[in-house]
């Protein structure tokens, strides 16, 4: 976040809920994994978000039913 303070225009990856507050304080901007995916869906880098959350799941990412619902319909699969 340092860093991101020092750069204009600057998006932080954050997933965690406390860092995410914090970069609030502070008016950072930033994404988390999942928005990350849905912005390569968007852009054509990715394909499928399904099989990324697949993996995921797989590596122990912390993800709710109700979240990933929610991504799959925001990228229409």
């Amino acid at each position: 976040m340092a860093m991101a303070l020092q750069t204009t225009d600057s998006l932080s990856l954050l997933d965690d809920l406390l860092a995410r507050e914090y970069a609030k304080e502070l008016n950072l901007s930033f994404t988390g994994t999942l928005g990350i995916l849905l912005k390569a869906k968007s852009l054509g880098h990715l394909t499928a978000v399904l099989p990324v959350l697949d993996r995921l799941d797989q590596l122990n990412f912390r993800l709710d039913s109700t979240t990933r619902a929610a991504v799959l319909k925001l990228a229409n699969e």
